[in-house]
């Protein structure tokens, strides 16, 4: 074990704690975080599958039975997380790091996990190309609130992903929601209530000072529209607190364009 460890560089490490924070990562997915720094994607995606396969061998990461693409798209399709001495050295450098539990995800938890760490990934793209600033990225467990609710004892809200962002003139935060299709209008809309809720407590605003934007990404156009008329026809829901969004227009909203 001390030998792997003092044979990591930086980049291992990074690879190691941004698998861990997304759970699930494909191997385009840690290229786009990681391997950056080459001369041609690829140069980049050679490189990232010859550390990926020395960490596997290790038993840093490991991948799932599940690929994503297929079969044909080779070592491209495969799906990453922590193996057992991976989650072991982590948890060694972090005493506030919990065990790591070993599951196969449905496809359905995949597919969404992997969108969320798209949406990471659009973030850190906006910001390498200068139209914003990345001050504070937060996955699950740690973007989750705790607050009280009004009967007594505490509720948890469980956004997607937390972050803060900074132009020349602004510095905004914001709560995100991936949204695949799969969750009724009702449970939609139930959601936006828990966020109106946890507002209404004044937690998050005695820590930071402001309530963030509340983004929901949703890829059919249909399912932003009855979202967006929903959330207007809802009184006890100011709609300024949300924006529905298709996920390419994300970088023009944290830019401060209009998307």
């Amino acid at each position: 074990m001390a030998v792997i460890r003092d044979s990591l560089s930086d980049r291992d490490w990074a690879i190691l704690g941004t698998v861990a924070a997304h759970r699930f990562l494909t191997t385009r997915q840690v290229q786009a975080f990681h391997f950056t720094d080459h001369t041609s994607d690829l140069s980049a995606a050679r490189v990232c599958r010859r550390v990926l396969a020395r960490l596997r061998r290790d038993r840093l990461l490991a991948t799932v039975q599940r690929r994503v693409g297929g079969v044909r798209a080779g070592s491209a399709s495969f799906v990453w997380h922590l193996d057992a001495v991976g989650d072991r050295l982590l948890r060694q450098s972090s005493s506030a790091r919990p065990r790591r539990r070993s599951f196969e995800p449905s496809l359905h938890f995949l597919q969404h996990t992997l969108a969320v760490a798209d949406l990471h990934l659009q973030l850190r793209q906006a910001a390498s190309s200068g139209a914003i600033e990345l001050l504070q990225v937060a996955t699950e467990p740690d973007c989750h609130r705790r607050y009280p609710h009004l009967g007594g004892g505490l509720s948890t809200l469980k956004p997607d992903l937390y972050a803060v962002t900074a132009t020349s003139e602004f510095e905004d935060s914001w709560f995100f929601e991936v949204d695949l299709g799969t969750e009724s209008l009702p449970r939609l809309l139930a959601k936006c209530a828990e966020y109106e809720t946890y507002r209404r407590s004044g937690v998050e605003q005695q820590t930071s000072g402001v309530f963030p934007i509340v983004v929901w990404l949703i890829r059919e156009a249909s399912r932003r529209a009855a979202l967006t008329a929903a959330i207007a026809n809802e009184r006890s829901l100011p709609t300024e607190l949300f924006r529905v969004l298709a996920p390419g227009e994300l970088p023009a909203l944290v830019a401060g364009g209009t998307p």
